[in-house]
């Protein structure tokens, strides 16, 4: 009877066992991992930006939460992924050209498209540069795509900036795998880019900088950062900027670096909200010793200047706005009044 009486106590224990595992595992949906690669393309010259689009399964909500790169920068100059509401053309793998100001204004030429439709959602969710690490997510966070969002197609561009190693004929399938569950996060996580235009002057140093509102009554929590530059790039910092009662503005750090280390995801350096009325400001310190004017554009003989926030928001949707550019130097400075900007941080700001 006692045997009977134990045999019944590890059967009963077992169910309830494997009961608590099938709670376990409907709380926590598995995280499944999806390739987003170059089709085997041959990039057959320099500075070529090349995307490739997946469709995302409209039918159901999906949430990435986490981005593992597969390139090697030897290969791939840097890498981006684009959330679009359609993609540029309908070809399984296109020209397309960097985030730069004629992207914003879609000024592309017969044979180029840019990596989301004309008109159609666009905005970066990942970007990988300088032999990054893969990016985790915090708990809770993810990106929405699919049935509720506007996020209908994931677009890959990779930038080969040399194409030495492609001149035997091989082939490449540089890419990011994503990882994503079915399981909703109640924290939905956006990215806000802020970029320049402008120039950089010979034998100069020279501030590229952006500043934008938060006109939306949301609260965003940052809790990551990347920037980018070309080879010019000394350091790249952002901001937030919230102005008291007495009309002073009070400028705190979320991130700064030497855009020449590795281009990734870096933790922000305060996660305080960010609300309505406060602003957004970035700056590119610029060296040049070349005896040439240096412009913004998408080659490594251009410049670039980008800082990106990657936030989240609590059981709310991302910001409307996706990107903050400015005209840059000499058009735009945070100095000048119109920009509407006091006590800035001029030297903190270019400085490591």
């Amino acid at each position: 009877a006692m045997e009977l009486f134990h045999m019944a106590l590890r059967i009963t224990c077992g169910i309830i066992l494997v009961s608590l595992a099938r709670m376990t595992m409907a709380k926590h949906a598995p995280i499944g991992r999806y390739p987003i690669l170059m089709p085997n393309v041959h990039p057959d010259r320099p500075e070529l930006y090349l995307c490739t689009p997946v469709k995302v399964d409209y039918t159901k909500n999906y949430y990435i939460v986490g981005f593992e790169p597969n390139a090697t920068m030897n290969t791939a100059h840097h890498m981006l992924l684009y959330g679009c509401g359609k993609p540029g053309t309908n070809r399984p793998v296109w020209d397309c050209g960097e985030m730069s100001r004629h992207m914003m204004m879609n000024e592309y030429d017969d044979e180029s498209f840019s990596p989301c439709g004309k008109g159609a959602h666009s905005q970066i969710i990942y970007a990988w540069a300088r032999d990054a690490p893969k990016l985790e997510l915090p708990d809770g966070v993810g990106f929405k795509v699919g049935l509720d969002s506007p996020i209908k197609y994931i677009i890959l561009q990779v930038h080969y900036a040399h194409v030495d190693q492609f001149k035997d004929g091989s082939r490449d399938d540089s890419g990011i795998f994503i990882h994503y569950t079915l399981e909703p996060m109640p924290k939905q996580a956006g990215v806000l880019l802020l970029g320049t235009a402008g120039e950089i002057l010979p034998h100069s140093v020279e501030k590229m900088e952006a500043s934008c509102d938060i006109t939306e009554h949301k609260e965003i929590h940052p809790f990551a950062y990347r920037t980018h530059t070309h080879g010019l790039g000394k350091v790249v910092s952002g901001y937030r900027v919230r102005r008291d009662d007495q009309g002073v503005d009070h400028w705190t750090l979320l991130g700064k670096r030497d855009p020449l280390t590795p281009q990734m995801f870096y933790p922000v350096e305060n996660r305080e909200p960010i609300r309505f009325g406060d602003r957004l400001a970035a700056r590119c310190t610029m060296k040049s010793d070349r005896d040439t004017i240096t412009r913004i554009g998408a080659t490594n003989e251009d410049e670039m200047c980008n800082f990106y926030l990657m936030y989240y928001v609590n059981n709310d949707e991302p910001l409307n706005t996706k990107y903050c550019f400015s005209m840059g130097p000499p058009q735009y400075r945070w100095e000048f009044p119109s920009s509407d900007l006091n006590n800035i941080p001029d030297i903190a700001a270019s400085t490591l």
